[in-house]
């Protein structure tokens, strides 16, 4: 994945009890493309719009299972960020809230979900 300047939005992802349902409302409702992606004992869905090609995927709809059984059926942005550890720290110096454990996304990055004092949620992301 391109490596994107702090600040930038990512990605998009919804993490809900039934990704195969709701992976195919978005399907039928917004016109996506819906790819599926094997996690072992069950698909997530990769969602795209038909003219971005392969790899031109729009966000990804997840079954709230396993490591993600915590996240909220909302829509969340993953937003780069020079130095998680350090924004993490911002984040709860600031009266928000860390939710979850840091979690690897490869070898290139690193993740956090957490929820602002108006209790709005956004995943935090750095890129190596």
């Amino acid at each position: 994945m391109e490596k994107k300047q702090p600040g930038a939005i990512l990605w998009h992802d919804l993490t809900v009890p039934d990704a195969a349902a709701v992976s195919e409302f978005y399907k039928q409702v917004v016109g996506w493309e819906k790819i599926e992606l094997s996690m072992g004992d069950y698909d997530d869905y990769l969602m795209k719009h038909a003219d971005n090609g392969p790899q031109g995927a729009e966000a990804g709809i997840c079954h709230a299972r396993g490591g993600n059984a915590y996240l909220p059926p909302q829509w969340l942005v993953y937003v780069v960020v020079d130095n998680l550890e350090h924004s993490l720290a911002q984040c709860t110096a600031l009266g928000g809230k860390v939710l979850g454990e840091q979690r690897k996304m490869g070898k290139d990055a690193i993740y956090c979900l957490i929820q602002d004092p108006a209790g709005a949620y956004m995943m935090l992301y750095q890129q190596f």
